[in-house]
């Protein structure tokens, strides 16, 4: 029986990780690295002389004397939690196929369940910003798709009351591969909304193909675009050229179902984007870790009063 090489990969194993991140000292100079490979610049004056401060982890500039924290400017400003709580909730949300709910997370991490679940929330929302930095390209299948639970009585499916509408897209390989995923909520279905989409996401060279919901057609405005009516009801996910992107949309919305209670409207796009981020690093499980504590330092705070209100969609 042949192995597939995703499954069978070598990944990063706690016995690896506690060698590498097990010390608050190592996480320390790795953050020190990624901040700073080239050495210590002062974000204020540029200078690159500094001392280190004794009675607290702060670097001094010799200049200004400006002091600055590893943590300073990132998405863990601000942070009371050691180091070695942060690199142990990268190691567990990354090496996990399918995530981690808080809950889990604050029995791992020791700490309760409002900080587990902010630690959650900041580092989806890297995982969510830094994917967002690189559309999609070649050729990409497009669905849409909604989030949430039914209603008795009430109307199914898009556009019944409840539920978020999103876009899901898979850039495919000219062997029909899958390569990248993306998963948007948008504000509902309409041209306007799936152009803002289309301008954000995709490239001009991508050449999409969707079904025939009227409201795709705004993405020719962007990149070329093919349309295949397939109909209502179970059998229009059978369509052999929308294999990919109804085969993930299956596997993450199963997902969320079985690893969470709940997941709301508001914070659904986190949930989606850190999916994505996984299936898109999935040949790079030992490196993860890494790539994904390079994005933390590089991504601006994001404090409790913007990880609870609605996100913007597009």
């Amino acid at each position: 029986m042949s192995k597939y090489k995703v499954q069978f990969q070598k990944g990063m194993s706690l016995q690896q990780f506690l060698s590498e991140f097990g010390t608050d000292d190592s996480c320390r100079e790795a953050l020190f690295l990624m901040r700073w490979p080239d050495g210590f610049r002062c974000p204020v004056c540029g200078h690159d002389r500094y001392c280190q401060l004794k009675s607290r982890p702060l670097m001094q500039c010799n200049r200004c004397h400006h002091q600055a924290s590893l943590t300073a400017g990132t998405v863990m400003a601000h942070t009371k939690l050691p180091l070695t709580t942060w690199f142990l909730a990268m190691y567990l949300l990354t090496q996990s196929k399918n995530g981690v709910s808080a809950m889990e997370l604050r029995r791992h991490l020791g700490v309760r369940y409002p900080t587990a679940w902010l630690i959650k929330q900041k580092l989806m929302q890297v995982m969510r910003e830094r994917d967002d930095t690189t559309p999609l390209s070649g050729a990409v299948q497009v669905d849409d798709a909604v989030w949430g639970g039914e209603r008795r009585g009430a109307k199914r499916g898009r556009g019944a009351a409840g539920k978020t509408p999103f876009v899901a897209a898979v850039a495919c390989s000219s062997d029909g591969r899958p390569l990248r995923m993306r998963m948007t909520p948008i504000k509902g279905f309409s041209s306007q909304a799936i152009g803002k989409w289309a301008r954000s996401h995709l490239t001009a060279d991508s050449k999409v193909l969707s079904d025939g919901l009227y409201c795709f057609r705004a993405i020719a405005a962007v990149c070329p675009h093919y349309s295949i009516t397939t109909g209502g009801g179970p059998a229009s996910v059978e369509v052999p050229q929308f294999n990919w992107v109804n085969t993930m949309l299956g596997n993450v919305k199963n997902a969320l179902r079985g690893t969470y209670h709940a997941v709301h409207s508001r914070h659904l796009g986190r949930y989606l984007g850190a999916f994505s981020w996984r299936f898109n690093r999935r040949f790079e499980l030992d490196r993860m870790v890494q790539r994904l504590a390079w994005a933390v330092c590089h991504t601006p705070p994001l404090p409790y009063r913007l990880a609870t209100i609605a996100e913007c969609h597009g």
